[in-house]
């Protein structure tokens, strides 16, 4: 089964992770707080691609809970007790960790009922938005929970990334990259990891072509293109338009639409 070369190098430490050193570094607050083992209801709040789903998946394998990743915009308030209901089970016996991906799609009613799960312990909440959180979270969930923001990664870190995706998607068929292509993807993806991995695995994939196919390839392409726009053309010259105020199409240079028309088509 395919599974995208994003998922493939996933990081399974913090170590691993780039960027969001201002969280993860030496003395960053979350990493401390992740490696004291007590774990808080937490808020990841920023853009697509930056490692907030890493995160959570790390602080579940590191403080040995179950994790349950649910996804607002599918997810219900019935998918919030059926992990309830799996609490003080074999299934769960250290605890559950819920992450609710763009939690600021449920509604008001369904972030209140995390209320009593949050309050008592049962389950530790990790949400993440990709919206201003003070804006799309209800007051009741914020007080309870501490915000983090995750920052698009800089160019200088997501270069490790796209290295490490290169050699790990080349594999043992390693085929020459030229200079800059790694600088030039760390750049060009906007601090969005997932999209630069994205680029990494297309570009392995192509690159198998030679560049006598690619050549043959393009003028077919170009042929084809060429006969249709010829036929296109001619169709659309052959119908013109008659002067009389019946203005019907012809393949002639008589209108043959409208009876008793004589006038020449232009």
């Amino acid at each position: 089964m395919y599974q995208p070369l994003a998922d493939k190098i996933r990081p399974k430490t913090l170590d691993d992770v780039v960027g969001q050193r201002h969280l993860l570094g030496e003395n960053g607050l979350l990493r401390r707080v992740i490696e004291s083992g007590s774990i808080p209801n937490l808020i990841f709040y920023g853009p697509s691609g930056v490692g907030k789903t890493t995160v959570a998946s790390i602080i579940a394998q590191q403080t040995d809970r179950k994790l349950y990743h649910l996804n607002a915009t599918t997810a219900g308030i019935a998918d919030i007790k059926a992990i309830i209901d799996e609490l003080d089970t074999f299934l769960a016996p250290n605890g559950a960790l819920v992450y609710l991906d763009e939690i600021q799609y449920f509604n008001k009613k369904q972030q209140q009922s995390l209320l009593e799960f949050i309050e008592t312990g049962k389950i530790t909440l990790i949400a993440s938005t990709t919206e201003n959180p003070y804006f799309y979270i209800y007051n009741a969930i914020l007080s309870r929970c501490t915000v983090f923001e995750f920052k698009p990664v800089k160019a200088a870190d997501m270069r490790r990334a796209v290295e490490r995706a290169l050699k790990l998607a080349m594999g043992e068929d390693a085929k020459p990259v030229e200079d800059g292509v790694a600088d030039y993807i760390a750049q060009a993806v906007g601090g969005d990891v997932r999209k630069a991995l994205g680029a990494v695995e297309l570009l392995v994939s192509g690159a198998g072509r030679t560049a006598s196919r690619s050549r043959t390839r393009s003028r077919r392409r170009s042929a084809r293109i060429c006969a249709t726009t010829a036929t296109a053309t001619a169709i659309m010259t052959s119908f013109r338009r008659c002067r009389s105020p019946c203005a019907a199409p012809t393949r002639t240079r008589r209108c043959i639409i409208s009876r008793g028309c004589s006038r020449q088509a232009i």
